[in-house]
């Protein structure tokens, strides 16, 4: 019995992840202000023009920190074309954790402490690691990614919104 509920248990966690990175009818990514490690201040309609990778992330997600080279070298790869990435850490991730993180990874794009909650709540309420949301050029997310995703999946769709 108890294998047969651990296997519906699976069933149901496989769904909810399919159908949370299966493509949706485009929806404006949320007007929110970004604040880096260093101070400098951006929002979403500052990010237009460019297809942005919006990355909810924790020091301590060994997914997430699985992730960050390949983050590192789709930013590397792709940012002349107007690719951008935002690795938005929890608000439960201390501060210096995160800081220390981005330096000794050397990340080479935009962190952003989420102190308060309040960007992980503008992009729906976002409660598990890693969630990221890629935004067109328009400023509209046209996929959502939870958890591990197909990397050349990725990039196609990444490759297509650049155009």
């Amino acid at each position: 019995m108890k294998k047969l509920f651990l296997a519906i248990i699976a069933i149901v966690v496989v769904a909810a992840v399919v159908v949370w990175q299966l493509p949706s009818d485009a929806q404006t990514a949320p007007d929110v202000q970004f604040t880096t490690l260093d101070g400098e201040q951006f929002t979403t309609q500052d990010l237009r023009g460019k297809v942005v990778l919006v990355k909810f992330w924790a020091t301590n997600c060994t997914t997430c920190v699985a992730q960050m080279p390949s983050n590192i070298e789709n930013y590397n790869n792709l940012k002349d074309r107007g690719y951008d990435t935002i690795a938005v850490a929890m608000k439960y991730d201390p501060p210096n954790y995160v800081k220390n993180f981005a330096e000794s990874r050397q990340l080479p794009f935009k962190v952003v402490i989420d102190s308060t909650g309040e960007l992980a709540q503008a992009f729906g309420d976002v409660r598990l690691t890693p969630t990221a949301f890629l935004i067109d050029k328009q400023g509209n997310i046209i996929r959502r990614y939870l958890g591990n995703y197909d990397k050349e999946a990725f990039l196609a769709t990444v490759n297509k919104a650049l155009g």
